[in-house]
């Protein structure tokens, strides 16, 4: 049954049967397809259509008739309005069954191979305090809540949270945050209150007015803590706030701040100053060491990165003798991790800032028996650099999102290393580069893995093997 608010439809009493892709969930009626975001499988449930395409109708909830059994209280006050964590009201042993059954869907759909025997997905040890980066952005124009709203009080509108999901401009007021250990909520709460009472201007993110920016809080396994804090213009208060920070916090091993005067909030191409402590903090895995600075790139769930990367390398089945090319190899983790298995391993990246990181993650390691090279993927692994660097006979590939561009795909089918190991981050590209892989290479193995509880994010780990 229909009826309608205004000219949008209602459809009435729509059960909801799974989940599909980007974590919104799925229903039909009469044959039709509808994604209905913030509910769950099992749920009745009537959905005001936002969209409607020839082949499917996307909605949202309006009413509840009944709730999935297995639904689950959201631990954090602000889900629902936030858009970190949107299956929070999903068991997690649940959320892990479809991660699952997303890699396998994404495998047969898409890359339409011959598929193994899929590994069972590897939860996480921590579903909640797991990420080591966390990053926020100050406004004078905070997003109000329904009880805000409908209250007769002032309201401050300087805060100190996320960007509400698709506004670039508004921003939730975050009051705890389960992403990250403590002290990452007394840092952020403290700071926020130090601008209010020492009146730092909030930055207008419309008007491009104010001073105080941004906070960037990062930790690691090894407990050192660093927070970069972001300023529109120099001012003789933003001293204090960063002294209040350094003294209120001994935790702090790293402080640095950005004076940032740019449209937008990216800092890469702009220099950081140290203002207490280091430019960097340690990262440790199984035993090899990490500089992670300001601008550095480092798996922000660290525990569960160092299960990723044992699979990879066992994947890999390094025996001592092997040459080994990293593409997109970052700030160099996965090159240094398995280097102590190889004859020599070769990484390839684009951004030279993360090179750099990697060569000095090598030095302080004391490894000796890797390479690093910046510059596109797609032109520096050719024919001349394969005949440099001998020919390759494990290749580990961890592309970003939209995964590996043709002509990389065809590098590879041309270079004809023995192993392929494929770990990714958009099981829908992998899956697509399978297909394409499939010419010569065998899908041997697949090890889906979990590094973000709560959400619908999951990571892949296949095994390609050259085909006799």
């Amino acid at each position: 049954m229909a009826k309608y608010r205004g000219k949008k439809k209602i459809i009435e009493q729509v059960e909801v049967q799974g989940i599909a892709a980007e974590g919104k969930c799925i229903a039909k009626v009469d044959e039709q397809v509808i994604f209905i975001e913030k509910v769950a499988p099992g749920d009745v449930v009537d959905v005001l259509i936002t969209r409607k395409k020839p082949n499917f109708m996307e909605g949202t909830p309006v009413h509840f008739h009944s709730f999935s059994p297995d639904r689950v209280d959201p631990f954090c006050e602000h889900f629902g309005t936030c858009g970190g964590c949107k299956w929070q009201h999903i068991p997690y042993p649940i959320q892990l069954k479809y991660k699952h059954q997303q890699v396998v869907d994404n495998l047969q759909r898409i890359a339409k191979v011959e598929l193994p025997e899929i590994h069972p997905i590897l939860g996480s040890s921590k579903t909640r305090h797991y990420r080591n980066k966390l990053e926020y952005t100050f406004t004078n124009w905070k997003w109000l809540t329904q009880d805000e709203i409908e209250s007769d009080r002032a309201i401050d509108r300087r805060a100190l949270g996320f960007h509400i999901p698709g506004r670039f401009d508004k921003i939730l007021q975050i009051k705890n945050c389960y992403h990250q250990p403590e002290p990452s909520n007394q840092i952020r709460l403290a700071a926020e209150k130090f601008c209010k009472e020492n009146d730092i201007q909030f930055y207008d993110l419309v008007k491009k007015t104010g001073n105080v920016r941004n906070l960037i809080i990062r930790n690691s396994v090894k407990n050192e803590w660093m927070v970069i804090v972001q300023f529109a213009c120099e001012d003789e208060k933003n001293a204090q706030l960063l002294d209040f920070l350094k003294n209120e916090f001994p935790e702090i091993t790293s402080l640095q701040y950005v004076i940032n005067n740019k449209p937008n909030e990216t800092f890469h191409d702009l220099p950081v100053e140290v203002h207490h402590g280091h430019d960097y903090i340690m990262e440790e895995m199984e035993g090899i060491q990490f500089k992670v600075g300001p601008k550095s790139f480092y798996q922000t769930n660290a525990l569960q990165a160092y299960e990723l990367y044992k699979v990879a390398r066992d994947f890999a089945g390094l025996t001592g003798q092997e040459v080994v090319y990293d593409l997109y190899t970052g700030t160099g983790t996965i090159a240094n991790f398995v280097a102590k298995k190889a004859k020599k391993v070769i990484g390839i990246e684009y951004v030279e800032a993360a090179i750099e990181d990697a060569k000095i993650n090598s030095e302080i390691n004391g490894i000796d028996n890797t390479l690093f090279y910046a510059g596109d993927m797609k032109d520096i692994l050719n024919d001349a650099f394969i005949a440099a660097h001998e020919k390759p006979d494990v290749i580990i590939t961890d592309p970003p999102r939209a995964g590996m561009h043709q002509d990389v795909v065809d590098m590879l089918l041309k270079i004809e290393a023995r192993k392929i190991v494929y770990v990714s981050c958009n099981p829908a590209t992998q899956a697509r580069d399978i297909g394409l892989l499939d010419a010569k290479y065998k899908l041997s193995q697949v090890q889906p893995v979990d590094m973000f509880p709560q959400t619908h994010h999951v990571e892949n780990v296949v095994l390609l093997e050259l085909r006799n």
